[in-house]
């Protein structure tokens, strides 16, 4: 026997197979042999997921048959066990009845393996039960035919206890949380060892903090390194205090809220900067009528606000208010912060706005996961693999500006990617090429400012790239589109590197751009033309570039000149510039001069924005 979690028992009748988590410890117990190496293969291949793209409703799904049956309890027909990705090991038991006629996963699932459906939910009317999710009346249910969804789902659960084969429960999304480290950095605990038994120091000594010492590394004999400070820890004669120390989480759950308001000493927020900064406004009324601990429900449901990449938390489920202005606008995290740092963040949260300490339920505005980065191979990093890329390792290679811009790089934010040391190495090209746009070495070997740096006007050409640069990196920056925004730094680079004079101007309008990528070559190369050319304040503290329209208008072309069909040239043209005009254009140029020396020039074809062919024998 191995137990499931539903929150739908009344669906029980139409369970037509089963799904354990990969993970699960039963698989290794019940796969047929002819059915191990497909198990163990595909348990690889999902290794390298988080829990959000495992549970990622676009997903395709995917499974294997393990070979083995399972007795359904009520109709004892036998159903078979495959594992999948979408069922989780930390959710539930692991364990899933597959009921396809009415959940979404189970019925993408069923279909693409050719699995049975059974309906056992009417809908009200004449609506298609399958695919059904909500509450209707039971059907196909022996014990369960013509009853309402609640009376349903509360004869079935007295039917299961009375049989022994299933009982009452409630399982949270909110998992069971480790509160404790054995580090120095780290909150220590306000609590005391007293006669075996522990007890919390008194208001007044609060804030506890950690005494100092010299020497915080690990013990080396599992105590925590607080046990170094033996003075500390001796509480009284009789009592001593705890020395692990509380989490990240004990401060980043809520810091966003002491940022509001950091220099109160008597309260972790004040009341007034709290519904200032996180903006909320609900009436006393509000609060009786929706209280927040109704929404902590929704961290239990399958809500899709963790199930998505990027998603505006105002249209979740589980929000108790309306979307207002102010709180966190944007909120970056790993995927697996979905199933951690994010829900604990919003339970303290919800919380504090329960016992009256805050004016907003829900804190954040907007949530961005950003991809996993993988090892090399594909697979997540992780010891067991030996693929684990050391960031200290590559900063002393290609320095901390070159790690950064790759990272952004690599592509799209959201998208899992592989790490790869020749994308590093050509994030250190490119700005190395931005070095050699300013610097230069002399005879002695020693970088010097550049002399064809100078002051002067960017050509039109590198006018056109210059604010073409300024405007996509301040729109890409916005979408955290960071790798496009770098593709076209790239661009810009180019373009100025191939320019006979480097115009200062144009320089620094790119190491403006490119300072948040990359801030300390930026800050190098800002310093030495400003000792050049002048200019005050570092460069964090200069205005952001605005881009000027007038540049990006497309009044000029490139045409390709051809003689007898075959491109002889280029010319840059006014875009509206006349058919006689672009003749002349074309037979003036030198190339063209020497190739119809002593020919008769017969006609002239011109293709409007695009080429002129002479035809001359």
């Amino acid at each position: 026997d191995y137990p499931v979690f539903t929150t739908r028992p009344d669906t029980l009748y139409g369970a037509t197979y089963m799904v354990l988590a990969p993970e699960h410890p039963l698989v290794d117990e019940i796969v047929t042999e002819e059915n191990r190496s497909a198990i163990s293969e595909y348990r690889q291949q999902i290794s390298s997921k988080s829990d959000l793209e495992r549970t990622d409703l676009a997903k395709e799904k995917t499974g294997v048959f393990t070979g083995a049956f399972a007795i359904h309890p009520a109709s004892g027909e036998r159903l078979a066990i495959w594992i999948a990705d979408y069922v989780l090991m930390g959710y539930g038991t692991g364990a899933i009845m597959a009921v396809p006629a009415h959940d979404e996963r189970d019925l993408e699932f069923a279909r693409k393996f050719q699995l049975p459906v059974c309906a056992v939910v009417q809908p009200d009317g004449d609506a298609e039960p399958i695919g059904f999710t909500g509450d209707g009346t039971a059907i196909n249910s022996p014990l369960l035919d013509g009853l309402r969804t609640p009376e349903a789902k509360q004869k079935i659960i007295a039917w299961l206890e009375e049989n022994g084969s299933g009982r009452r429960d409630v399982r949270y999304k909110l998992r069971d949380w480790l509160f404790s480290r054995q580090r120095y950095w780290g909150e220590p605990f306000p609590i005391i060892w007293r006669d075996g038994k522990h007890e919390a120091i008194p208001e007044s000594e609060l804030p506890l903090e950690p005494p100092p010492l010299d020497d915080f590394k690990p013990t080396g004999t599992g105590e925590p390194p607080l046990a170094r400070a033996q003075e500390w820890i001796r509480y009284s004669e009789n009592a001593t205090r705890e020395t692990n120390t509380m989490p990240q989480w004990a401060g980043s759950c809520w810091y966003y809220l002491r940022f509001c308001d950091p220099q109160n000493s008597t309260r972790f927020v004040g009341e007034e900067a709290e519904r200032y900064w996180m903006g909320g406004e609900t009436s006393e009324t509000d609060k009786k009528a929706a209280p927040a601990s109704r929404a902590l429900l929704g961290l239990a449901q399958t809500s899709e606000t963790l199930q998505r990449t990027s998603v505006s938390l105002a249209d979740a489920d589980s929000l108790v208010n309306p979307p207002q202005p102010g709180g966190v606008d944007l909120y970056v995290g790993g995927t697996e912060h979905a199933v951690l740092h994010l829900l604990y963040a919003r339970f303290w949260q919800k919380v504090l706005f329960d016992l009256g300490h805050l004016s907003k339920a829900e804190p954040f505005q907007r949530l961005v996961n950003q991809g996993m980065i993988l090892g090399e191979d594909g697979r997540k990093m992780s010891k067991r693999w030996g693929n684990v890329i050391d960031p200290l390792d590559v900063i002393a290679d290609y320095g901390a500006d070159a790690f950064r811009c790759y990272e952004m790089f690599m592509g799209p934010l959201e998208q899992m990617k592989p790490w790869s040391m020749n994308g590093v190495e050509g994030s250190a090209r490119f700005l190395a090429r931005v070095w050699r746009l300013v610097m230069e070495e002399d005879q002695a070997g020693e970088w010097v400012l550049s002399a064809a740096v100078a002051k002067a006007e960017p050509q039109k050409a590198e006018q056109k790239v210059l604010h073409a640069t300024i405007k996509k990196v301040t729109a890409d920056i916005e979408t955290l589109s960071f790798n496009t925004a770098i593709a076209q730094m790239m661009v810009l680079t180019n373009t100025l590197t191939n320019a006979p004079v480097k115009s200062v101007s144009a320089i620094r309008t790119l190491l403006l751009v490119l300072n948040p990528f990359a801030p300390h070559l930026t800050s190098e190369l800002w310093e030495v033309l400003q000792r050049k050319f002048g200019g005050t304040g570092d460069i964090t503290e200069q205005p952001w570039p605005q881009h000027e329209e007038q540049w990006l208008i497309e009044d000029e072309v490139e045409i390709v000149i051809q003689v007898n069909g075959k491109v002889r040239g280029k010319m840059t043209v006014a875009l509206e510039a006349a058919q006689a005009e672009l003749e002349a254009a074309a037979l003036a140029d030198p190339k063209v001069q020497e190739l119809i020396a002593g020919k008769t020039v017969r006609k002239v074809v011109v293709v409007p924005k695009k080429l002129v062919n002479i035809v001359a024998s």
